[in-house]
């Protein structure tokens, strides 16, 4: 009796066993569990695997740029906590048989930076996740890291703290010196004119740069937006020279008075009160707190016939160091 060959149906072909997330975006089929997160698989909820998370963390790192240059920690759990000393301790000089008191102990604090759940929601149609020539992971790994990025960059710079991070920019900003100024509060510079940069805005900002303690400016970086460089650029030194320089290699960043600039959207604009320039060695000023995964529900229910992608991601910044960071207001005092 002959056999009969007939073609296997869509729904049953097989998936290779390196293609099991694809197979898993494609159809909603698991062949392998990469890792596990807080929904159980059962539900739908599965991580991405490592080689599209890994793609996502190198687009956000480009695309956010604080994240580039902040320090990110990877924490495994929703919180995140880490104790500061707000003091040193204190020595003394005594003679070689005179008494020794006993001096001041160092005070602790608290750091909580406050955490929120980001998440974005792309959609596609089954037909095009269908296409055997379309690659699936690398159409989601972009448009997640697309809307990750844009609001990472508006939380870390002005987030509110509620539900999300805490920006460097809604931090409490004072005049004084750092001998003298609470903990948690960014001391600001004047630029010198109620609108605008006053006279001889180089020395302003040379002013700025030595603002911050030796130890800060190595590693620090000037971070403004688009529209304040390009004023910046214009400005001269009183014997002509530009204080912006430009990059003399490739992947190397331009210079303001010796540090780079880096160019962050959500920086506001120059006018009155605002906090138009920042300053400082964003390594020790600012932390970023985040799970290690990326968790992803596919959903083709919802809207018919596209399939969402719903994704998220728990993190968290605030200012780690507030002697790390300055500001220049646009302001007379």
């Amino acid at each position: 009796m002959d056999v009969v060959e007939r073609p296997a149906l869509d729904g049953a072909r097989v998936e290779q066993a390196d293609g099991a997330f694809a197979g898993f975006v494609r159809t909603g089929t698991v062949l392998e569990m990469k890792a596990f997160t807080g929904v159980t698989g059962d539900a739908g909820g599965y991580a991405v695997p490592r080689e599209v998370d890994g793609e996502i963390a190198r687009v956000l790192k480009g695309i956010s740029p604080i994240r580039a240059i902040a320090n990110v920690v990877t924490v495994g759990s929703a919180g995140y906590r880490k104790l500061i000393t707000t003091g040193g301790t204190p020595s003394g000089w005594a003679a070689e048989t005179a008494a020794r008191p006993e001096t001041a102990s160092p005070v602790f604090a608290e750091l909580v930076p406050p955490m929120g759940e980001l998440y974005a929601n792309p959609s596609a149609s089954q037909a095009m996740l269908d296409d055997a020539a379309f690659d699936v992971e690398a159409w989601l790994a972009g448009e997640i890291a697309t809307e990750f990025a844009r609001a990472e960059g508006a939380a870390f710079v002005g987030g509110n703290g509620v539900n999300r991070p805490k920006g460097f920019l809604t931090a409490p900003v004072s005049t004084a010196k750092d001998t003298t100024r609470a903990l948690g509060t960014l001391q600001y510079l004047p630029s010198g004119a109620a609108e605008d940069f006053g006279a001889a805005p180089d020395e302003r900002l040379l002013d700025l740069v030595h603002s911050l303690r030796a130890p800060y400016r190595q590693g620090a970086s000037f971070v403004m937006n688009a529209n304040t460089l390009a004023r910046i650029r214009k400005f001269k030194t009183a014997d002509g020279m530009p204080l912006w320089q430009p990059s003399l290699a490739a992947g190397q960043p331009a210079t303001l008075l010796g540090y780079p600039v880096v160019e962050a959207e959500d920086m506001p604009d120059i006018a009155a009160n605002a906090l138009s320039i920042a300053f400082g060695n964003f390594q020790a000023g600012y932390l970023i707190a985040e799970r290690g995964e990326t968790a992803i529900l596919r959903d083709p229910y919802s809207n018919k016939p596209f399939v969402s992608f719903y994704a998220t991601k728990r993190v968290g910044g605030c200012v780690a160091d507030s002697a790390a960071i300055k500001l220049m207001k646009i302001a007379t005092a």
